[in-house]
């Protein structure tokens, strides 16, 4: 008899439990729940990755992936593309820290109300809908990956607004949607990879859903600290918890490939570049 009660009470212990985990949980999901947590990197952190990469292109890292298990997880579709490519100097070419932000397409009207000043409302909607609010955080050697609304013509990036990214610490800019003004952002010489060009002002078109938190760019996933790196060949995330492994493989295949084309170079004669030295 005692034995029977003792199990009883185990049972409903057991199988209640879950219960109220279950309703807590419940509870917590109807509010909005993050399943990925975003990690943090302190600027050292940030610093020693970043001179891992240096110099290093998008096959040498898609190399290294293979290395660790990796193959073809953080390569981008290629649709994403630079916008300009600068062939003598290959100042196109990029590699931060990534600092995510995600628009989403609005549910709010596309248009000021009857008789409301088109540029009051645009103001508006620029400062409480559709913010960049990233560029606060900004730092040094950050890339700004934006997860916008494809579907749309929406031109987010534009030749003014990533001149201010850039002053605030950027190396470049990597979207799935697309920029305006491409003409003048290729003048001024900052990074872009974009899937397409656009036209049109946010308001009306998206808003800001969040900043650090996971998105997905090309049918990858980029979290907060990831390294990216882009070149005429496309762009590659590295997920941080791979990052060292994976520069340091891509470091003997880059050495190894200057090797090799430099002694060719110097079998037909021709004069070396910056690519072989």
């Amino acid at each position: 008899m005692f034995n029977n009660i003792i199990f009883i009470l185990f049972t409903s212990i057991v199988f209640s439990a879950p219960t109220f985990a279950q309703s807590a949980e419940k509870a917590e999901l109807l509010k909005g729940v993050n399943f990925i947590k975003t990690q943090t990197y302190t600027d050292a952190e940030d610093a020693e990755i970043l001179k891992l990469y240096e110099g290093l292109r998008v096959a040498d890292v898609s190399d290294g992936l293979d290395k660790v298990g990796l193959p073809g997880t953080g390569l981008v579709d290629h649709s994403i593309h630079a916008e300009w490519i600068d062939l003598d100097d290959f100042t196109h070419r990029i590699s931060g820290i990534a600092l995510t932000v995600r628009y989403v397409p609005t549910q709010r009207p596309d248009r000021p109300a009857k008789d409301e000043d088109f540029d009051r409302w645009a103001s508006n909607f620029y400062r409480n809908f559709s913010s960049e609010a990233f560029k606060s955080i900004i730092k040094p050697g950050n890339i700004i990956v934006i997860d916008d609304v494809e579907e749309k013509d929406i031109g987010t990036i534009g030749s003014n607004n990533i001149l201010g990214w850039t002053a605030a610490g950027a190396v470049g800019v990597v979207t799935d949607g697309s920029s305006r003004d491409t003409d003048e952002v290729a003048k001024e010489g900052v990074p872009l990879y974009i899937r397409r060009k656009g036209r049109g002002i946010r308001p009306g078109r998206n808003e800001l859903e969040s900043v650090n938190r996971p998105v997905v760019i090309g049918g990858v996933l980029v979290c907060p600290g990831d390294v990216i790196v882009a070149d005429g060949d496309g762009v590659v995330v590295v997920p941080r918890r791979v990052a060292r492994e994976v520069a340091l493989y891509a470091r003997k295949v880059v050495e190894g490939d200057k090797k090799g084309r430099r002694a060719l170079y110097e079998k037909l004669g021709i004069p070396l570049d910056k690519t072989v030295k």
